[in-house]
């Protein structure tokens, strides 16, 4: 089964994109190339079953196994030793990513509490966005009575884009709801 929004990419959003920065070559067009998520577990310096914990949430959430993240160096003022386990990553690619992003926007991002918009000032210069969440709680594949303590994640989405203004207008046709 094909996901919905890459149906719509390629139907809709190549012409759009097209028509309007006056790509010679269809391989010029942006495209998302790749998802990043990252959820720093600073207190399994003290717990390490916190790690484990935040592990089988976030594979909850992406549907893939994340990876261990370890400390590169050691920092006496945080009780931190190197190669302990301080974070998780993961990277979603074609049909997973499609479809994480087909939830955060149209089912996590309405959830947020006061949800205005997400900015669109959080471009990195090269066609990448970032995005920080503040807790898990907004996906509803975790539960909210299982959770022990809300964790954070940053998400970037990789695009092919070379300048922010082409990736900003990706995004906008995929309906990423920025502020207005």
């Amino acid at each position: 089964m094909t996901e919905r929004l890459y149906q719509n990419y390629k139907s809709d959003i190549v012409t759009v994109l097209q028509n309007k920065f006056n790509y010679k070559n269809i391989m010029e067009i942006p495209k998302i190339d790749k998802v990043v998520i990252n959820m720093g577990v600073g207190e399994a310096v003290k717990d390490s079953k916190k790690i484990e914990i935040a592990q089988k949430e976030l594979s909850f959430i992406t549907g893939q196994s994340p990876i261990i993240t370890k400390a590169k160096k050691a920092n006496a003022s945080f009780k931190l030793r190197e190669g302990m386990s301080v974070g998780l990553k993961v990277t979603l690619r074609k049909r997973k990513m499609y479809e994480f992003i087909d939830r955060l926007i149209n089912i996590a991002l309405p959830r947020v509490r006061d949800f205005r918009g997400i900015s669109d000032k959080s471009f990195d210069g090269k066609g990448n966005y970032s995005l920080g969440l503040k807790e898990q709680f907004i996906f509803p594949e975790i539960e909210y009575d299982t959770v022990d303590t809300p964790r954070g994640m940053d998400i970037t989405i990789v695009t092919t884009a070379k300048t922010d203004e082409e990736a900003k207008e990706l995004l906008k046709n995929f309906n990423f709801p920025f502020v207005k």
